[in-house]
């Protein structure tokens, strides 16, 4: 996808009223730290019940399949509940760019450093950037700052986030290379 594609969804997003995303922090103050015990216990017990599962799947073979993308299933919607929580950060620097542009270079830097270094194990091919990080900068500034360091676009949805494919990792023999 190219950022002409929906021009609209590239550029930054429309600024959130204060008040709302006053709501929204002081909600997350409270909500928060209860995912943080909801999320573990629930971990707990679905690794329970994942060990008597082994047993019947041993009978049954479908059967582990589907328990195991139930739990993938449930954490992941947990998970995806704190999607809503506002950061101090993000309650401070709303609609301010400059705050994301550093952000989005910091996190596009990290990749890079991760991509690159021949030493850290294995290099990362693809990345995403959330849109947490590039909300104030937009996505296209994303594309751009990651082009400039190697990157190339993959197909995504910017409006959750953008995926990025470490260039190197289409040449064989290259660090990185899949």
């Amino acid at each position: 996808m190219s950022t002409s594609e929906y021009p609209q969804s590239w550029a930054p997003g429309p600024v959130r009223p204060r008040w709302r995303l006053a709501l929204r922090f002081a909600a997350t103050l409270v909500f928060f730290p209860l995912l943080c015990v909801v999320w573990p216990a629930v971990a707990v017990v679905l690794f329970v019940v994942g060990l008597f599962t082994d047993a019947v799947t041993a009978l049954r073979q479908g059967f582990g399949d589907g328990c195991m993308r139930f739990m993938d299933d449930t954490l992941g919607a947990i998970a995806r509940l704190g999607s809503w929580c506002v950061s101090r950060p993000e309650l401070r620097h709303e609609g301010g760019t400059a705050y994301y542009r550093a952000r989005v270079d910091r996190t596009v830097a990290r990749w890079t450093a991760r991509a690159t270094d021949p030493e850290g194990g294995e290099s990362p091919v693809e990345c995403e950037i959330p849109r947490r990080d590039h909300g104030g900068a937009g996505g296209r500034y994303v594309a751009e700052v990651a082009l400039a360091q190697g990157w190339e676009l993959r197909p995504t949805d910017v409006r959750t986030e953008v995926r990025l494919r470490w260039s190197a990792a289409s040449v064989p023999g290259v660090a990185g290379a899949a």
